[in-house]
């Protein structure tokens, strides 16, 4: 074990790919010698050189149609979108190429054996266009994989099970924990499965749910609701798509309610997939409406962004509401 933080965590789980893998390569926008924005490829091209690690153009559609090729010819691609933020120039050929591959030709050809890795979310004064969480956007397209790890243990565990998957993914790192989550994290390879949440927390009055940077979050309020004897099981969702329906299920039979709370905008957000979800399974368990905490209708702010954000008081609030409905 060593103690790593989610960068190095990342950079590890790309260093460990690379070296059991010859035809696999990482590439996108800064990503060769200086090492990405935030320097999760920092010394990847000096040790596998620059034909598996390199510079792109700032062309995002240019990176995915380079990718999707890439991938189809068989090679293990791990392609970086420099913000999730532009992801967008990228959409058509993620949601029209990545994700329908394998369907359209019968299981003839595939780009199964691609990775996009991009930093979201906000909490770091980024502003309008470096702060979203774009996850809803891709939630609606069959064929792809979202994962979300919420520390620096889970995202080199899941980044090892993305690059080992057999259906393309979007790997999304909460960009607020690069250097806040430290952790002890092995040195060797691991992996953690995808489309599993965790319960990170066993209890009994409420269930709470997020995934990414927002599990940090609701953890901060649940540990004031239990200083008032309020029983909360936290669950960390990991996998966006596919969601894992039967363990949150299962924790909604036991509590009678729920809270989901994300980064993103709450009209038509992952969360609304999962409340109605939950409602339909469990509607006879449930002692109080499923509430939603999330993000507000409006482009990210930068001056009011403390506003904007579903931090750990909004959802106590809600966790408060659930329990006196």
């Amino acid at each position: 074990m060593a103690k790593m933080n989610m960068l190095q965590a990342i950079n590890s789980a790309l260093s460990i790919a690379m070296e059991e893998n010859k035809r696999s390569c990482v590439f996108g926008e800064d990503v060769g010698h200086f090492g990405g924005v935030f320097r999760a490829t920092s010394g990847l091209q000096e040790k596998f050189g620059k034909e598996r690690v390199f510079n792109t153009p700032l062309v995002e559609q240019g990176i995915m149609g380079f990718a999707n090729g890439l991938a189809a010819l068989g090679y293990t691609t791990i392609a970086e979108i420099q913000f999730a933020d532009y992801i967008f120039p990228a959409f058509d050929q993620i949601v029209n190429e990545t994700a329908k591959f394998r369907y359209r030709s019968g299981n003839e050809f595939n780009v199964g054996n691609l990775v996009i890795r991009t930093p979201y979310g906000g909490g770091i004064a980024g502003g309008l266009y470096h702060s979203q969480s774009p996850e809803a956007y891709f939630a609606h397209t069959p064929g792809l994989q979202l994962v979300f790890p919420r520390n620096a243990y889970q995202a080199k565990g899941l980044l090892t099970s993305c690059i080992e998957s057999n259906d393309p993914v979007i790997f999304f790192e909460p960009k607020r924990l690069y250097r806040a989550s430290v952790g002890e994290v092995p040195e060797e390879k691991y992996s953690i499965p995808l489309g599993k949440a965790e319960v990170v927390k066993q209890g009994s009055d409420i269930s709470l749910l997020a995934w990414g940077a927002q599990v940090e979050i609701i953890e901060k309020a649940a540990a004031m609701a239990e200083q008032e004897g309020i029983s909360c099981e936290i669950i960390d969702l990991r996998t966006v798509l596919p969601w894992d329906v039967e363990t949150v299920v299962n924790s909604v039979l036991k509590t009678g309610r729920l809270i989901v709370s994300q980064e993103a905008p709450v009209t038509a957000g992952f969360a609304s997939e999962i409340s109605a979800t939950i409602q339909q399974e469990c509607f006879l368990h449930l002692e109080s409406p499923i509430d939603r905490v999330c993000g507000l209708d409006t482009p990210y702010p930068l001056a009011h962004e403390k506003e904007y954000m579903a931090d750990h008081l909004k959802v106590y609030e809600a966790i408060k509401r659930s329990v006196n409905y």
